[in-house]
């Protein structure tokens, strides 16, 4: 593969954006591409935007993605999603988590709400996932945690390298103290790569 592929990966502080990310370079990486990686936690603890960006190719210089480049877009809620839509190319996909967080801007009073967020979203993206990872995994899988995974899930989807990939890149990842939370974070990936596939 000549062309470099760039995936960038938003939302905020505690929604497992970073071991999203790590799943996914690593499955590059085991799939034979070279790979960077960048973040920006922001004010994570406290609920503020997280971005990772990810990047594999046959050589890739840089692990920063440039405004209107990304390939897919990953993002764990919408209000998210439109923030970091400039990031996107033309004919980019999104992969959206079908969740809306309020921004504590909005909650308190010092900016109103976004209206009509979903005709915005869908209008906002021509390539459009919206996946609704967060219900997937709180009652499908019966963990809110591994929404995540979902997310994970529906990206692999659109990457290409095969699945058995991702599932060594989990099992690597989540070793040691955390295997045993192997088998939940497969559960909810593979329920949300059907979803995904699902929506081609």
């Amino acid at each position: 593969m000549k062309k470099t592929v760039n995936v960038s990966l938003v939302g905020v502080g505690g929604q497992g954006i970073i071991l999203a990310a790590d799943i996914l370079a690593k499955a590059a990486a085991m799939a034979g591409y070279d790979v960077k990686k960048s973040e920006i936690h922001g004010m994570a603890q406290r609920g503020g935007s997280v971005t990772s960006q990810v990047r594999f190719g046959a050589s890739v210089a840089s692990p920063i993605i440039q405004e209107g480049t990304a390939d897919i877009l990953v993002a764990f809620d919408k209000i998210e999603a439109l923030r970091s839509s400039g990031v996107l190319a033309k004919d980019g996909t999104a992969v959206v988590n079908d969740l809306c967080l309020v921004p504590v801007t909005v909650s308190s009073g010092q900016q109103p709400p976004v209206e009509d967020l979903d005709g915005r979203v869908k209008k906002t993206f021509r390539q459009l996932v919206l996946v609704d990872a967060s219900a997937i995994a709180s009652g499908e899988i019966g963990n809110a945690r591994t929404m995540n995974m979902v997310l994970a899930g529906a990206l692999s989807a659109k990457c290409p390298f095969p699945e058995e990939v991702w599932y060594a890149a989990m099992a690597d990842l989540l070793s040691g103290p955390k295997a045993k939370l192997l088998e939940v974070n497969r559960r909810a990936f593979a329920a949300g790569r059907e979803r995904a596939i699902g929506d081609r």
